[in-house]
């Protein structure tokens, strides 16, 4: 389905039953997709219902038409404790519930006025882009079944992009059902919001990549929710654990010299100019980087007289681990955005 971003696309799918069809993620309330939804349920169900609606997670582009979905077809929506009453909070939210906090959270990052009420504005954006969300829902869990057409697909819960991302994995038909969580060719956002503005999701997201390569088979056909499906599972897990090292230690190496902002050290982690749309997104994948480097006792935060958070590296390493880096021919490549 379509998407009004740079990343065009969202991938959403449809697991046959014997007596219906469940739909996994929904597409944004946006443009032509209920229209596209319509024609599928027109020539592409063979006559039988949808029966179910499940979401990996909250975000938009895998929720928006989740309420539009339930009532049309009076069917019950599936998703994880975690993403449901986060998608409540966030879907109503209009520009008046900005509050001081998040006003403080962005100035510590170092924006400017104009860029804290851009952020101000922007919390009432999900709301024009999603239908109400169901009213009730059935509560997946991590390691829980769901039984389709006599194939079992297990519930494997994700952290850091979001709380509870659930994915979904048939061992029959070597199936992962991966959302956000893994992706081939970008990266997942892992950010740092008002909400919660000390928070470490890249610990929590790092975690999950190593007990993804645990419980899940390499072999297995990876289905994202954008790019193409793909095998290498473990490869891929394996990249975006370097990937985000690498990041951690440019940035470590960003604030030898003097203790920088997170608006400064947007350039250390993106190369490319920012609009209005991303910056956000990418302050809160900067500030994710942060925290967890303070959390890790490799840098130190102090605040200057502006009120802005300033980070400077304290870790004796850094010099000895920046020379095997260079040693082993890793380099520092900025992230896409």
């Amino acid at each position: 389905m379509p998407l009004p971003m740079a990343l065009d696309h969202i991938n959403l799918y449809l697991l046959e039953d014997g007596d219906g069809w469940w739909i996994v993620d929904t597409g944004m309330a946006l443009g032509a997709t209920e229209e596209l939804w319509e024609q599928i349920f027109e020539h592409s169900l063979g006559g039988k219902p949808v029966k179910a609606v499940l979401a990996t997670h909250w975000h938009p582009d895998h929720t928006g038409l989740a309420g539009w979905l339930c009532d049309r077809w009076r069917v019950p929506f599936y998703m994880t404790r975690g993403e449901y009453l986060t998608g409540l909070v966030y879907t109503r939210a209009e520009p008046e519930h900005f509050g001081w906090t998040n006003e403080q959270h962005h100035l510590r990052m170092g924006r400017d006025p104009a860029g804290v009420a851009a952020a101000r504005e922007s919390m009432g954006g999900i709301r024009r882009i999603t239908r109400p969300l169901p009213t009730s829902y059935q509560r997946l869990e991590d390691g829980g079944r769901l039984t389709i057409n006599g194939r079992r697909w297990e519930v494997v819960v994700g952290e850091g992009h979001s709380p509870e991302h659930a994915c979904l994995y048939s061992e029959s038909l070597n199936v992962l059902i991966s959302g956000d969580q893994v992706i081939p060719r970008i990266t997942s956002n892992i950010s740092v919001s008002g909400s919660e503005p000390d928070g470490n999701p890249l610990k929590v997201w790092l975690a999950s990549l190593d007990r993804f390569l645990e419980v899940l088979p390499d072999d297995a056909l990876v289905l994202p929710a954008h790019n193409v499906p793909f095998y290498g599972l473990h490869h891929r897990l394996r990249y975006l654990t370097e990937h985000h090292e690498e990041h951690l230690i440019a940035l470590e190496a960003a604030c030898v010299e003097e203790a920088r902002s997170a608006v400064e050290l947007l350039p250390v982690l993106f190369t490319r100019e920012l609009d209005d749309q991303h910056v956000g997104l990418a302050l809160g994948e900067c500030l994710a980087h942060l925290n967890y480097l303070m959390h890790r006792g490799q840098l130190q935060r102090s605040v200057d007289a502006r009120g802005c958070y300033r980070y400077r590296s304290i870790d004796e390493t850094l010099t000895m681990r920046l020379r095997k880096r260079k040693h082993r021919g890793e380099g520092l490549s900025p992230m896409q955005v």
